[in-house]
């Protein structure tokens, strides 16, 4: 059998000068900022270099050696650790479990309940965010009053250490799981119905059926919707910019993010700031990939 051959230098011609344009674009727009920022991390950059940029000195990876050593980094890592580990599986559960719902056969509805499931995901996050604000009131928000009716004393969801993140988790879940939802559900669908009929002719019962047949077959679907949640998690900023001022109360809902846009447009130090973006990329490229080497191991 003859070796297939590979293309064409005109075919080849023809594909980069196709590709040309995309790939400026991508240089243009990416790395080039990329590779700019990483320059400014490297550097002192502060409010005084915008009067005069020939202040700017070259500090090397003094910036990454004091974002080591600074106590607030660790503070918000261990805060959005908790965001991401506990509102991401949790996002997942509630998106699966919509998701099954609607695509069982006795679910009337399922396009009204598809829009109300992905209506939160489309809404501003900002708006979303002061609505909930003052759902949380502990004096006039609905959910204390709500839970004044079965005799449980108000809660100071926002000014309370311990209930402000997971105040703010279960905003994240509302308002991402019908994104979530609406993927599940193509994945489901995709499912052949014939696989179904086979487990239950074997006598398999509705989890073994789950376990089994629907849960490996939407792996490449929780996949892409794991790698997505931890990207948008990691970098979560606008629930506690707008809910607690910034990170309030004593710091509980600090989130690298945050950190990041504090030191750059708080405390002026571009550099700094500079830092902290690629330490979350670091860690969430680290995360990404240790994702997808662990789906790679489940299919061998």
């Amino acid at each position: 059998m003859a070796a297939e051959r590979g293309p064409l230098p005109q075919e080849a011609r023809a594909a980069w000068m196709l590709l040309a344009p995309g790939l400026a674009a991508i240089l243009v727009l990416f790395l080039v900022p990329i590779a700019a920022g990483f320059f400014l991390s490297l550097t002192d950059f502060d409010i005084y270099a915008l009067g005069d940029i020939d202040t700017v000195r070259f500090v090397g990876l003094r910036n990454y050696a004091n974002l080591l050593r600074d106590p607030l980094l660790w503070k918000a890592m261990r805060n959005t650790a908790l965001f991401l580990f506990a509102g991401g599986p949790l996002t997942l559960c509630v998106a699966l479990s919509a998701a099954l719902l609607l695509h069982s056969r006795a679910a009337r509805l399922k396009g009204l309940f598809r829009t109300i499931f992905f209506a939160p995901y489309v809404t501003t996050l900002v708006a979303v965010a002061v609505v909930f604000r003052y759902l949380y009131h502990p004096r006039f928000g609905l959910i204390d009053r709500g839970l004044a009716l079965f005799g449980i004393s108000p809660i100071d969801w926002l000014g309370d250490p311990r209930w402000a993140m997971p105040a703010i988790i279960l905003l994240a879940v509302w308002k991402n799981f019908g994104y979530a939802t609406i993927l599940l559900v193509a994945g489901l669908q995709a499912i052949p119905e014939s696989l179904y009929e086979a487990a239950r002719i074997d006598g398999a019962n509705a989890w073994q059926v789950l376990r089994k047949v629907t849960l490996p077959l939407l792996a490449p679907t929780l996949l892409f919707l794991g790698v997505i949640t931890t990207i948008g998690y990691f970098q979560f900023f606008a629930e506690p910019y707008v809910m607690t001022d910034g990170g309030k109360p004593l710091n509980a809902t600090l989130s690298v993010g945050l950190l990041m846009y504090k030191a750059g447009f708080r405390w002026w130090s571009m550099g700094y700031a500079a830092s902290v973006a690629f330490v979350l990329f670091a860690v969430v490229l680290a995360l990404t990939s240790i994702q997808f080497a662990l789906q790679r191991r489940s299919e061998t």
